[in-house]
């Protein structure tokens, strides 16, 4: 890739290029934690740029908290650069990650609203109204995700100010009756930020966003929530929990 050629052929500057294919190294697992990313001459000659394109890139890394200068030592992978979010029957994201990084929610907004057709279709509601509540997700203070959710209005009116009391999805649940749901579906897709998710997540224009549409149910089946999840996939890598076949 010449320097040159990388912005006409894709309308990026060559620094970010650089940036992205260094951060899909960690986010893919090529680079782990406290890994030493090559030095700026390394990648100056491996991309065939100069060492101030070279140098644009690490700082954008490291802008993102993915990774640390060392003065005198070079720059490596930071021990919070990804997180692994494990998806499961009934895996909440406060237990998916390990104990370790401290996950933290709050409401953006909510309202009460005519369900989509399907939205509708999924929380089996025929004519009747949906709660949708927006929500931004932390790890360790940083934007890691966000949800749009929506609830039977007719069975959680007051959902929304529980989840903003509680700040957890499991506590709100709980306020209102249910001790126990499991996911049932997760689709998965990936596409570019809008700007305003960008502005929320903290992402440079061009982010991805992993998006995961659910439907969380009573354990009877019956449908909870459905939801939709925007996480930032430069922070993120999904586990997807798969039943024991011998169980």
């Amino acid at each position: 890739m010449s320097e040159a050629a990388a912005p006409r052929a894709t309308g990026y500057s060559a620094w970010r290029l650089i940036a992205e294919e260094l951060r899909a190294d960690i986010t893919d697992g090529r680079l782990q934690t406290g890994d030493r990313l090559p030095s700026e001459s390394a990648l100056a000659t491996r991309f065939e740029v100069n060492r101030h394109t070279a140098r644009q890139a690490l700082a954008a890394l490291a802008a993102d908290g993915i990774v640390e200068a060392r003065r005198g030592s070079g720059t490596f992978v930071t021990s919070s650069a990804v997180h692994v979010h494990r998806i499961g029957m009934r895996t909440r994201l406060t237990t998916s990650l390990g104990g370790g990084p401290s996950a933290a929610g709050r409401v953006l907004e909510s309202s009460v609203e005519p369900a989509s057709e399907h939205v509708a279709q999924r929380l089996r509601l025929g004519d009747g109204d949906a709660v949708r509540v927006e929500s931004l997700r932390t790890v360790d203070g940083e934007p890691f995700a966000l949800g749009t959710r929506w609830f039977d209005a007719a069975r959680f009116p007051d959902i929304a100010e529980s989840l903003r009391r509680t700040a957890s999805v499991t506590a709100a649940l709980r306020a209102h009756g249910v001790d126990d749901y499991v996911r049932v579906s997760t689709l998965f897709s990936a596409r570019h930020a809008t700007a305003s998710e960008s502005a929320l997540l903290g992402l440079d224009a061009g982010a991805i966003v992993l998006v995961t549409e659910s439907l969380d149910a009573f354990p009877d089946g019956t449908p909870l929530q459905h939801l939709v999840t925007r996480f930032a996939a430069q922070r993120v890598r999904l586990d997807i929990e798969h039943p024991d076949p011998t169980a």
